[in-house]
């Protein structure tokens, strides 16, 4: 004679439980990571960054193409490559004068 076995409701969620806690484990980990290990560009391939002379502000060109007017290239050695990079978080507090003179960006107020 056979005897139906009867399983506790515990035994069936467990699987599932265990699930649910990896996951969470999972979720936890990319939540605290981020994405620590992606850098964007400042600019996309096959373009180069370039300053507004007078401002901080910025633009990309293509390789094969000059600055646009009212925008000049960054000097050598100084130019930003990658989002909060040295030379991004240095060219927010400067910029280029008309002469291309590196000069003190005026405070926003």
């Amino acid at each position: 004679m056979r005897v139906a076995r009867r399983t506790s409701p515990s035994a069936t969620i467990r699987p599932a439980r265990l699930i649910a806690a990896a996951l969470a484990s999972a979720a936890a980990v990319v939540a605290l990571t981020g994405c620590s290990g992606y850098v964007e560009d400042i600019c996309s391939g096959g373009e180069y960054p370039v300053s507004a002379v007078g401002s901080t502000g910025s633009a990309c060109v293509k390789n094969d193409e000059e600055p646009p007017k009212g925008y000049t290239r960054y000097p050598e050695g100084k130019v930003p490559q990658h989002v909060d990079d040295k030379w991004d978080v240095y060219w927010r507090t400067h910029m280029l004068d008309k002469d291309g003179t590196i000069v003190d960006a005026p405070e926003a107020g």
